[in-house]
């Protein structure tokens, strides 16, 4: 086994822009329409229809499921292989927000295995980078608003006057807890992290139209019953300090860990205990990654790689930023 690299997918998006082209240059695919907007980069998924395929080594042109097929445990973890099969349970993304997302809500697990047999979406946010006076929009203004004074902003459409508006910049850290109203605002561009689903509540859409003057679904009666009216900035917020070649944790929930890990120079992995798959994304810089003294692979800025769970030790040299997960 190897660190392996994946081909990013690349989504079109209303809100989206051009920023992603040049983030993944030479990533993607030759074929991508550069006249287009794309507002994410979906860089490993396990999601139906849209299935990674490794873009290095022998195992290059199989997809996720294909060499979760043959390695199993030693791949994912054999805990992990156990609970999720040939099922990836992460989902990651990088996300060009040129314009405003939509707010939304997802689901938790009961909720969406309930309505749509599938995963629930926690999620966390990287701000890899942001505009002057870029916000983020997170849960309510009023902690104490009723389910009922939420349902009168639905219908009166001033959705956007109840919502906390939080500035953001570059480096800062929220985690989104499946329940939580959230939007990203325009001028961001944000590492996403979550449970493998791709299912959306669209609450409000800022009175948006396409090219053709039509508005996206929204799924009102969906969202209201998967709203924690109780989820703001103060539960999502993280913070950290980074530690020169050690991994810093800086979100820990049930569906993941992620660690922020600052390479200058060598940074030595232990991971004999970990039975678990990592997957490194590439803030920033590059590095060496070699996985038990045998086999190494270069990361660059915007790569993203899986180190399978076989892995002992990993050592890194170089000089990048990398955002670590696992289970």
């Amino acid at each position: 086994m190897y660190p392996i690299k994946f081909k990013p997918q690349l989504k079109e998006n209303i809100w989206g822009g051009q920023r992603l082209l040049d983030i993944k240059k030479g990533l993607y695919s030759r074929s991508v329409d550069k006249s287009k907007v794309y507002g994410e980069s979906w860089d490993i998924s396990g999601v139906k229809g849209s299935i990674s395929k490794v873009a290095n080594g022998f195992l290059k042109g199989n997809n996720l499921q294909e060499i979760i097929e043959v390695y199993m445990g030693e791949l994912v973890g054999e805990a992990v292989f156990e609970q999720f099969g040939l099922d990836f349970p992460l989902l990651i993304k990088n996300l060009d927000c040129n314009d405003t997302l939509s707010v939304q809500v997802h689901p938790n697990d009961e909720l969406a295995a309930e309505r749509h047999d599938s995963f629930g979406k926690t999620e966390m946010w990287y701000i890899a980078d942001a505009e002057e006076g870029a916000v983020i929009y997170l849960g309510f203004k009023n902690k104490n608003i009723t389910r009922e004074e939420y349902i009168q902003a639905v219908a009166e459409g001033t959705v956007a006057d109840i919502l906390q508006a939080v500035p953001v910049e570059k480096g800062d850290v929220f985690f989104i807890p499946a329940g939580t109203v959230h939007a990203l605002a325009k001028g961001l561009n944000v590492i996403e992290i979550q449970q493998t689903s791709d299912i959306t509540y669209r609450i409000f859409d800022w009175n948006r139209v396409d090219s053709e003057g039509k508005s996206r679904e929204l799924h009102t009666a969906l969202a209201v019953d998967a709203i924690d009216f109780e989820s703001g900035v103060e539960e999502c917020r993280r913070t950290y300090a980074p530690v020169a070649n050690q991994e810093v944790n800086i979100v820990d929930c049930d569906f993941f860990k992620t660690d922020m890990l600052v390479v200058d120079g060598v940074a030595e992995l232990d991971y004999c205990k970990r039975d678990s798959f990592t997957i490194y994304m590439c803030i920033e810089g590059e590095t060496k990654v070699t996985l038990d003294g045998e086999t190494s692979e270069t990361l660059r800025t915007g790569e993203v790689m899986l180190i399978p769970a076989i892995a002992n030790e990993v050592v890194i040299e170089g000089k990048a930023q990398i955002l670590a997960s696992h289970l």
